[in-house]
């Protein structure tokens, strides 16, 4: 019997290629490479420079790991022929009217397609509704390279579910989802995964089961934010604080933990839309995944709206009101803004003549400037703003002390100084008895 992919990778006689280097693939490729031989391939020179150099833009594994990882950083596609074990993870965003855009997989498809060699296993692990890989995916393989999927070569499903900037939630540490075209080609996957996740794989029974799965994980959380954001609006028009609410209802066995807050990101914020896209070709209307969508798509201007109105309270000419914001990245300690709601305040403070100072020590300051033209500002610059808002829960402001906070407003009383705290990280009690004019979602 002739030696199994999984037996050659393992004993480095075959290569992993990991197509698309970014905040799914980058740490995937580094993990893997501790065991086995690595092509790590991008499109973008510059990152793949960056890698080369040893420094890590996404801060997922840092740059002491980049240093000394054996991944061999490529952007020169061709050398993709001397791997037979394929993994591609490029970003599967949305378009503006909210269809999914399939380009960047559809790309990846050609690039490995037209260096695939028989024998090979292409996993995707990009998020895409049921019946992408093999529906979309398969046919432009097959074009690229002349080989017959099922016969000269196979392909998975592996849905990522890393959690960007989370420490503790970490590739090895989270249970995988593995799925084949066939039951050799599941075996042979789901062996090569287990090579690096410590805990584990879950055979799903079809490629269509395993792209759902990951489609729906986040539309569940997506639709559990937006029933405490719906809350939150509810609660805000009582003059009840919600955040309090919350506490009060954790304190159930079975409360689910959820708070409310701006949900932005490519897995949240996307892929429920991806789900709806293929359900409404199908004839079946959204109904609870859409409003949920919607309501979440919508809290960028309730909290402007909230941020105005205290403004107006506190006598100041709206538009010549200088708001500071802390915080521009999707969420709490990572570098990453693309698909950040922070921007929807930002475009509705601008209705009003408000134009924002930005300040997030995190944030990728290049990507920033490129996605949204915004030159992010140095709190040490910041001084005579009539409001601050706290948009993002990074470690870094939630160690700022009163004093700092305090220097950044103008000189004048402390019931005059708007303080809006999107993610409820301050005291409540400690503002209000200091006299602040202080708003939480």
């Amino acid at each position: 019997m002739s030696m199994s992919l999984y037996e050659k990778i393992v004993k480095k006689e075959e290569k992993i290629a990991v197509i698309g280097l970014g905040y799914v693939g980058m740490p995937i490729a580094v993990a893997f490479a501790k065991k086995v031989d690595v092509i790590g391939f991008d499109l973008n020179e510059k990152k793949i420079e960056l890698y080369k150099s040893g420094i890590d833009p996404t801060n997922e594994v840092g740059n002491e790991e980049i240093k000394k990882t054996t991944v061999e950083f490529i952007s020169d596609q061709s050398k993709l022929k001397e791997a037979k074990f394929h993994i591609v993870a490029v970003p599967t965003p949305i378009n503006s009217d909210k269809t999914p855009d399939l380009s960047p997989v559809e790309g990846a498809s050609r690039t490995v397609g037209r260096n695939l060699t028989k024998g090979s296993i292409v996993v995707y692990e990009s998020t895409v509704y049921p019946g992408v890989t093999e529906d979309i995916c398969v046919p432009i393989l097959e074009k690229e390279s002349g080989l017959k999927c099922g016969i000269d070569f196979k392909i998975g499903y592996s849905p990522e579910r890393i959690n960007p900037g989370d420490k503790v939630h970490r590739l090895e540490n989270i249970i995988k989802i593995v799925s084949g075209m066939d039951d050799e080609s599941l075996d042979e996957i789901a062996k090569v995964y287990e090579l690096v996740i410590e805990v584990g794989v879950h055979r799903a029974g079809s490629i269509k089961v395993a792209e759902a799965a990951k489609v729906v994980e986040n539309s569940q959380r997506d639709i559990n934010i937006a029933f405490m954001n719906e809350l939150a609006m509810v609660f805000d028009k009582m003059g009840i604080d919600t955040k309090e609410v919350v506490e009060a209802m954790n304190t159930k066995w079975n409360a689910l933990g959820f708070t409310p807050g701006l949900v932005g990101g490519h897995c949240i914020g996307v892929d429920p839309y991806y789900f709806v896209y293929e359900a409404e070709k199908l004839g079946y209307h959204s109904q609870i995944i859409l409003s949920g969508r919607k309501i979440n798509d919508g809290m960028g201007k309730f909290v402007a709206d909230a941020i105005i109105k205290k403004l107006i309270l506190t006598n100041k000419v709206v538009r010549e009101a200088k708001v500071v914001i802390l915080g521009l990245a999707f969420k709490e300690n990572t570098p990453d803004t693309r698909n950040s709601k922070v921007v929807d305040i930002i475009d509705s403070l601008r209705e009003y003549g408000i134009e924002p100072i930005i300040v997030d020590p995190e944030a990728d300051a290049e990507e920033t400037k490129h996605e949204y033209s915004i030159d992010l500002v140095d709190i040490k610059d910041v001084k005579d703003a009539d409001c601050i808002v706290l948009a993002v829960a990074h470690d870094i402001f939630k160690q700022i002390s009163w004093d700092e906070i305090d220097n950044l407003y103008g000189d004048f009383e402390n019931k005059d100084k708007v303080l809006i705290d999107v993610k409820s990280i301050l005291d409540r009690k400690e503002i209000e008895e200091k006299g602040y004019s202080y708003w939480r979602l």
